[in-house]
């Protein structure tokens, strides 16, 4: 392949390879494949709205595929949808996204496009903020896109159509949402356009406004969506992610408690590892030759290094080892002092090791709470503080020293 020139000369391999990997979905798919194959140069479209200030595995997903199109020497439009968030997305969600301040969104920027940069390469990356063009658009010209939807299409969107089954309100500015994403397909004359499977009718209305403005309508790529710790979709919303920017023994303990079903889909998703290797590794887990723990710590490793280095996923590894395989305490545990006529729930909520009373009395509940030195869990909310070291769910560690 050719890089840095107009042409780009790509095998059919390398095409099948990066429409199938991690992919849910091309449309139009002959039509992609006609321009990869013809050396002509995309432009190749992804926006993300600054909802939090990390980015985590699910929506590493499509940078990913990003990164697989700059490999073949085309031109990635990273867009920051700093106007957009403001109106907020309301693909998958069956609530109404609440509305973020201009103050939010600079805040959430702050080292975004540093994390965004661990994946794909930013000096070769054009960077946008769509408030550039979309807060220019006129009433006159919002209307006549407008026009372009059915108040029909917009209802017939699934998590519209649930929210109107179960009462819930759904504002208008929602459904104004896909027109502003569409706009900016054409503020940047997109080739392609790469999201979640949740984004399909957002990406689809690019088309539709570009067809209003007589321009070549962009082919579309959604990619697999990721589930998180908890099963569900990996939401920053629902708390559920594993962020790049996790500490890397906090990323190989999440990532070592992945549900064992989804072993494989991460290895897919979120590794470099070969798709004939992925299979190997999903035969020997479905035939017991493979035990779900030693795929996990493989998982664990190649993706801590991916965003922190091989040398410090082999400290994350050995410092899994030596906690949950050996019983170890880990050795930068954090230790605080009491007295001995401190309540132990205002101790660790003073230090900010709980979040809140309510918090402890969970943990309490649930016994996630032990004395490492006796073995004992904590079942009394009203417990005093003693020294020793607590072991606070599964992966917190804190040693109290009494005065």
């Amino acid at each position: 392949m050719l890089f840095g020139s107009k042409k780009v000369v790509t095998e059919r391999a390398a095409v099948e390879n990066l429409m199938s990997r991690a992919v849910e979905e091309v449309f139009v798919r002959e039509s992609l494949e006609k321009k990869l194959l013809s050396g002509e140069k995309l432009r190749i479209k992804f926006g993300i709205d600054p909802t939090s200030p990390k980015i985590h595995l699910g929506r590493a997903v499509p940078l990913r595929k990003l990164r697989d199109f700059q490999n073949l020497g085309h031109t990635v439009v990273f867009i920051v949808g700093d106007f957009t968030a403001q109106i907020g997305d309301p693909s998958d969600k069956i609530d109404k996204r609440p509305m973020l301040t201009r103050e939010d969104i600079k805040n959430n920027l702050k080292g975004y496009l540093d994390q965004a940069g661990k994946i794909i390469d930013l000096s070769a990356t054009e960077v946008h903020y769509n408030a550039k063009w979309l807060d220019k658009l006129g009433f006159q010209e919002i209307s006549e896109l407008a026009e372009s939807f059915s108040v029909q299409q917009m209802s017939a969107r699934r998590n519209f159509s649930e929210r109107f089954e179960k009462g819930v309100e759904i504002s208008l500015r929602e459904f104004l949402y896909p027109l502003m994403q569409g706009y900016d397909s054409v503020a940047i004359k997109a080739d392609v356009e790469i999201g979640g499977t949740d984004q399909l009718f957002n990406l689809k209305a690019g088309r539709i406004i570009q067809k209003h403005y007589k321009m070549r309508e962009q082919d579309v790529v959604t990619v697999q969506m990721l589930e998180g710790t908890d099963g569900r979709k990996m939401s920053s919303s629902w708390g559920n992610v594993i962020a790049l920017t996790d500490e890397p023994a906090d990323m190989y303990g999440k990532l070592m408690a992945v549900r064992d079903d989804l072993v494989p889909k991460y290895f897919l998703l979120c590794s470099d590892v070969p798709e004939s290797e992925i299979e190997k590794i999903k035969a020997g887990l479905s035939d017991g030759s493979l035990h779900p723990k030693d795929a996990k710590m493989r998982l664990a490793r190649e993706i801590v290094t991916l965003y922190h280095g091989a040398s410090a996923a082999d400290s994350a590894e050995n410092a899994f080892v030596n906690t949950f395989s050996k019983g170890e305490v880990p050795t930068d545990t954090q230790e605080i002092k009491a007295a001995a006529t401190d309540k132990l729930a205002d101790v660790l909520v003073n230090a900010k090791i709980i979040s809140s009373k309510s918090d402890w009395r969970r943990l309490v509940d649930e016994g996630a709470i032990t004395l490492m030195e006796k073995d004992e869990k904590v079942t009394d909310p009203h417990a005093l503080a003693e020294s020793g070291t607590f072991k606070i769910g599964k992966r917190r560690f804190v040693k109290i020293s009494i005065n």
